[in-house]
């Protein structure tokens, strides 16, 4: 490939929330604001924007500097380059390609294996999409980016246990009650880690939520988010009875609940079992509660336990993800060495005399062993002829197309994809048509040069 591949960017580890909100690129088109141009060094462009990274991937003309996109980028955000430079890390090549993966697999993640990362790129590649700014090296490498990630999640453990703290928690619970069905889960507190803890028992798929504040509004409101109901915190110790799994997270500087106040709460359940989960720094509920008979009480400490042995774990198994990654990147390299002309002409010829030398096999087993020595020759002269002959034309035409400004790897690739020269596994329906509406449902726009958006499912 004639061009050059960059990755530019920065992240939660080079910059700090301040310069990320400064320089994100949301929904920004790489067009309109006059990166990726008809005449310009910039061919393609994907912008990823996320809360903890901002990246640009863009293909340009050889010896373009990475300074044409930071100025670029900088320009976009109404801020400095030089403010904005000494955050930035800038990947080329395989290096590019490599880093990319990285993140598809959420290794690059502030949370290691945590699952939203994939979205935000496939967001990313359908904004590129529509705005026309991908094409045939992106459009390669994107999808090829999802097949990765896939892999990483399907063949290694890496997203298999709970890395943050809210999600333990809620896995704790999970291992008491098994399917939560049945269950009614209380917050007490309404903040960030309540908030978090209710979306992971609403995945979980509790029965109900219900969320006790100090502010009683704040707690109608995040009860309303996960269709479930707010209580009035003066009513706090007469609702206990009706919940299975507590999680407190108030900002109170004393003890809230006191191993008296669970005591006639239990009566009242019959003693069926209690979980509380405090994650509260000072702690919400007295560590004696943990003393009574089917009371189970985790404080955070505890949960930091679980959290630290699951990250543990999760960085066994990025060994493995990573040897995925190399091996996709070295095929990518590949597929990037065969959009020069030549040696797709070489595969295609190739492919053509393998398949000719197979069939002729299959003609003299069938026409015996007496067939003259002669014969053979001019048949084998014969086959050769005709795969050359069929090829002249194809050939022809890509050595003209090619030659026009900016078709070289759109040919090359639609001729390999067209004859499977990279030996693609190729699904048994994909020769059947899409159903009307199919792609509007999916929320994916057919990407320009043809292909699909690979989602990763």
């Amino acid at each position: 490939m004639d061009q050059t591949l960059y990755l530019i960017g920065l992240n939660h580890k080079t910059a700090g929330v301040e310069i990320r909100e400064s320089y994100a690129l949301t929904d920004c088109d790489p067009r309109a604001l006059g990166l990726v141009t008809d005449t310009g060094p910039v061919s393609e462009a994907v912008l990823l924007s996320t809360c903890n990274r901002v990246e640009i991937l863009a293909v340009a003309d050889p010896g373009t500097p990475p300074e044409t996109v930071l100025e670029f980028w900088a320009k976009a955000c109404d801020g400095n380059v030089n403010t904005l430079s000494p955050h930035v890390y800038v990947h080329t090549g395989l290096d590019a390609v490599r880093h990319l993966f990285t993140v598809a697999s959420s290794l690059d993640s502030m949370i290691m294996g945590e699952p939203q990362i994939l979205g935000q790129l496939k967001d990313a590649y359908r904004n590129s999409v529509e705005h026309g700014t991908s094409r045939v090296v992106l459009n390669r490498l994107l999808h090829k980016a999802f097949t990765v990630g896939k892999r990483v999640r399907t063949e290694t453990a890496i997203a298999s246990s709970a890395v943050s703290i809210s999600y333990a928690a809620v896995e704790l619970a999970k291992k008491i009650f098994g399917d939560m069905g049945e269950n009614t889960a209380l917050l007490i507190g309404a903040g960030e880690m309540a908030e978090l803890a209710a979306m992971h028992l609403v995945n979980a798929g509790i029965k109900e939520v219900l969320v006790s504040n100090r502010t009683f509004s704040r707690a109608e409101e995040l009860a309303g988010r996960f269709k479930g109901r707010a209580i009035e915190f003066s009513e706090l110790l007469q609702r206990l009875p009706e919940a299975d799994i507590i999680i407190s997270s108030t900002g109170a500087t004393e003890a809230i609940i006191h191993a008296k106040d669970i005591k006639p709460v239990l009566k009242a359940r019959k003693n069926r079992p209690m979980f509380f989960i405090d994650i509260a720094v000072p702690r919400d509920i007295d560590p004696d509660v943990n003393a009574l008979d089917n009371v189970y009480l985790y404080d955070i400490d505890d949960l930091k336990e679980v959290v630290e042995e699951n990250m543990a774990q999760r960085r066994e198994e990025a060994v493995k993800a990573e040897a995925i990654i190399e091996s996709e990147t070295s095929r990518f390299a590949l597929w990037l060495e065969s959009l020069d002309l030549k040696p797709t002409i070489v595969e295609l010829l190739e492919q053509g005399q393998t398949i000719g030398r197979r069939e002729l096999a299959k003609t003299l087993k069938r026409l015996g062993p007496d067939l003259p020595r002669e014969t053979e020759e001019a048949l084998e002269t014969l086959v050769a002829s005709l795969v050359h002959k069929l090829y002249h034309e194809p050939i022809n035409f890509l050595k003209r197309r090619t030659q026009e400004e900016g078709k070289a790897e759109r040919f090359i690739d639609a001729t390999r994809r067209m004859f499977n020269l990279d030996q693609e596994q190729i699904p048994g329906d994909a020769h059947l048509e899409r159903k009307p509406g199919l792609a509007r449902q999916r929320d994916c726009t057919l990407p320009p040069d043809g292909g699909d958006i690979d989602d990763g499912q």
